[in-house]
């Protein structure tokens, strides 16, 4: 059996990430674990964290993909990217120094994923003004990820209890993601929700489309997106043949997701998707990245600047990251398929 390799970014290394990444490799990886496991960032970072937490591990620097070393209880393999020498950054604290450590690693571990040097990347959460510091411009995670892997259009994919979750709009404010949503859109949206739940292992997916408006509008009373927008394009898929339906009000379309009706749902904004899934499972909910080359599994919280450096964060979303990108690592080679399937047919 192939042991597939995961490179684990820490995040930004004044957040939690560096202890969450330490606890998820002690604790779910090594020789026992369900992938490899190798952490890319600052070995300066891991060795922090490693103080705040007691716990006593050997920081093993690793330098090439190729031939790594035996796997061994109690080692953490680092690829250390070295933008922070031996100088570790203040917990809770945004800085531009931080921030470039954070890209570092996350350019670093996607270059090996392009390579095919590994099977995914699994990222602990970064800072957005840390990243702009640096003079990026970059929203957040996906889009630089997206840049990097020369994607035109990624999205995001919640995994809560093995169902999926979708967003036809993402880091716009409410009133922006309801001028985005057009007929074009929806289908954009659905066509990838479905695409990814097949990638991902569901062969015969059932996806349904979430409302906007309450009860799903009640007929245009409360608002008409529903009638302009949604519907039809649920209907141009339906006829593509896709086994689709809504729009269903959103107060009920999770719970039916929830209670097996379907494979995944696709919510029509940021919030819309985030409070289900994390009210269901916070700890348990993580984020994939659909529309890549690469397999790219992520914690769903940010840097939690406020407990960074106490030893009291929870790595449970982080684990769970990491266990999705282990059990999701055999479709590794269907990710970048349908990838390369997609750009081709755009061209």
């Amino acid at each position: 059996m192939t042991r597939h390799i995961l490179a684990l970014t820490v995040g930004d290394p004044a957040g939690i990430g560096p202890e969450i990444t330490v606890q998820t490799v002690l604790q779910e990886a090594g020789p026992d674990g369900p992938a490899r496991a190798v952490v890319v960032g600052d070995a300066v970072a891991i060795r922090a964290a490693l103080d705040v937490l007691g716990r006593e591990a050997e920081v093993r620097i690793v330098d090439t993909w190729e031939d790594l070393p035996a796997e061994a209880a109690g080692v953490i393999d680092v690829f250390d990217t070295g933008v922070l020498g031996d100088e570790p950054v203040e917990w809770g604290v945004v800085s531009a120094r931080a921030g470039a450590a954070a890209v570092r690693a996350i350019e670093v571990a996607t270059a090996a994923a392009l390579a095919g040097q590994v099977a995914g990347i699994v990222t602990a959460p970064i800072h957005k003004e840390a990243v702009w510091a640096t003079g990026s411009t970059h929203l957040g995670h996906t889009e630089m990820l997206a840049e990097l892997a020369n994607a035109e259009r990624s999205n995001t994919m919640f995994v809560a209890r093995g169902k999926k979750i979708f967003f036809a709009t993402r880091h716009v404010s409410l009133r922006g993601a309801l001028e985005k949503i057009s007929v074009d859109l929806e289908v954009t949206a659905i066509d990838e929700a479905i695409r990814a739940l097949r990638v991902y292992g569901t062969d015969e997916p059932r996806l349904a489309v979430a409302a906007i408006n309450p009860h799903g509008g009640e007929n245009g009373k409360f608002g008409t997106e529903e009638i302009d927008f949604i519907r039809p394009a649920v209907e141009i898929m339906r006829e593509r043949g896709h086994n689709v339906v809504g729009p269903i009000p959103a107060d009920s379309v999770f719970h039916q997701l929830f209670t097996d009706r379907y494979d995944g749902v696709l919510s029509q904004f940021h919030d819309q998707g985030h409070i289900p899934a994390k009210t269901i499972d916070f700890n348990g909910t993580i984020s994939v990245t659909v529309g890549l080359p690469i397999l790219r599994t992520s914690v769903d919280h940010g840097t939690a600047f406020d407990i960074a450096g106490q030893a009291i964060a929870d790595p449970g979303t982080m684990r769970s990251a990491y266990l999705a990108g282990a059990e999701f690592a055999p479709f590794a080679d269907r990710i970048r398929a349908d990838f390369e399937r997609e750009a081709a047919a755009g061209s």
